[in-house]
């Protein structure tokens, strides 16, 4: 049997997260766990939210993409997407488009890529002070070059990435379930 990956992405507020928290819930395909030198939030668990890695174990592993946003180290190692396998062949991880782009790369057929997109760019927005994210903070994040560059399909996933569009989520996730009856049936065929 191959193992899988599920690489999630689109811009902030497309409902990357509601897609992985279905996924785990329905469909029981664990999230990768990646990597940060940022300190835990309270609630954070080691292990289960991050890896909390020192400014000097965080380069033990070997990263199929990191970053440092805001002064701290994030990436998701082999290390990582090794340790979820053995737990499920399917397993899944929320990216930017960078890192699934990256991810599509590195693992070619490994990966399925679902990328999600919304009619109204301007519904993001309210969908993020809906969400309760700071004024402020959400000007600064639409106005950034990361988010710009979200908010289209990258060429390199172009034929490639599921393209879901999150309108609306009972329609959404009527295009997850037909995705996730495919994979699934052909990760139980290998």
């Amino acid at each position: 049997m191959t193992n899988k990956i599920i690489v999630i992405t689109g811009a902030t507020g497309t409902g990357k997260t509601t897609v992985s928290d279905y996924l785990k819930t329905y469909y029981r395909v664990p999230q990768v766990i990646t990597h940060t030198t940022r300190p835990a939030r309270k609630g954070e668990v080691n292990g289960k939210d991050y890896y909390f890695e020192t400014d000097r174990s965080f380069f033990d592993n070997h990263y199929l993409e990191n970053v440092v946003y805001s002064g701290y180290h994030y990436g998701s190692s082999y290390e990582g997407l090794e340790i979820g396998w053995q737990r499920n062949p399917l397993v899944s991880i929320v990216l930017d488009t960078k890192g699934a782009v990256t991810y599509e790369q590195q693992l070619g057929e490994q990966v399925v890529v679902l990328y999600l997109t919304v009619s109204n760019h301007t519904n993001l927005v309210n969908r993020l002070k809906k969400r309760g994210d700071d004024t402020e903070m959400v000007q600064k994040r639409i106005a950034s070059e990361e988010y710009q560059r979200d908010l289209q399909l990258p060429q390199e996933l172009k034929g490639k990435a599921h393209v879901i569009l999150n309108d609306h989520w009972e329609n959404a996730r009527k295009q997850i379930d037909v995705i996730m009856q495919e994979l699934t049936n052909s990760v139980a065929n290998q």
